[in-house]
């Protein structure tokens, strides 16, 4: 295990800022599955859980976007924690996880969200995507990410990204909650629609398989796997 990189440790005040903006917005998602009193005490644990979980991020170098999904699923492991404390199931969670996304997205202003759609597609991004690509496999940060970059076959899909080794599913297992791993994933779908990405993927690392195929086509229709449990709330999703 690589040893919490002091990045994380001079952030804390901030991600801690970062978290208690993000507990004002979940709040009503909480007030779905426990009693007002109850998802405000909630919040207030899983901020402890949180702070405690801050120094046991591994350092991936302080890059952009993985440190950032790192940051993510550690805020989303202090949530999982607190809520199957009090009884929550693992099912409930993860529709419970899927509705804070859209809650985040909601935040989002749409000039927001249109600019980072845009900036998904462009040459720019795709040429630095190219490059972390073969960055990840030196494995510099063995905590880290490993990924191919697949150009796009000029009809089904703009470009691919398959991740060969998922930087956010080694930290849930070495904290004991690899099986929440796949349901974060589906939190995909939400960013697919909202920015445009056209993603379609068929497996995931988090589930088993030996990959995350994702395949983006710009403006095209989302078609993300996700577990049995979510289908029906993904399938409520879709139709609003």
């Amino acid at each position: 295990m690589t040893p919490a990189s002091n990045i994380y440790l001079e952030r804390r005040p901030r991600l801690l800022r970062e978290f208690d903006r993000g507990a004002r917005l979940i709040q009503p998602v909480l007030a779905h599955y426990f009693p007002a009193e109850a998802s405000e005490n909630l919040a207030i644990q899983a901020r402890r859980e949180y702070a405690d979980l801050i120094p046991q991020l591994p350092d991936l170098g302080g890059k952009e976007p993985f440190t950032r999904f790192l940051i993510s699923t550690a805020e989303l492991l202090a949530v999982y924690r607190t809520v199957t404390a009090r009884d929550l199931s693992l099912a409930q969670t993860g529709e419970l996880v899927f509705e804070i996304g859209r809650a985040y997205l909601k935040a989002y202003p749409a000039y927001m969200t249109r600019w980072l759609g845009f900036m998904s597609f462009t040459p720019f991004y795709l040429n630095r995507l190219r490059k972390r690509a073969v960055e990840s496999h030196e494995r510099r940060y063995p905590d880290g990410y490993v990924f191919d970059y697949i150009p796009g076959d000029g009809a089904t899909f703009d470009y691919g990204v398959d991740y060969l080794e998922c930087g956010s599913c080694k930290f849930l297992a070495r904290q004991g909650a690899s099986e929440f791993a796949p349901y974060i994933c589906p939190s995909d779908i939400l960013y697919s629609k909202a920015l445009g990405w056209g993603l379609v993927r068929t497996m995931t690392l988090a589930e088993g398989a030996p990959k995350c195929d994702f395949r983006f086509k710009r403006g095209g229709p989302t078609r993300v796997a996700v577990p049995e449990s979510l289908r029906p709330v993904i399938e409520q999703y879709n139709t609003q």
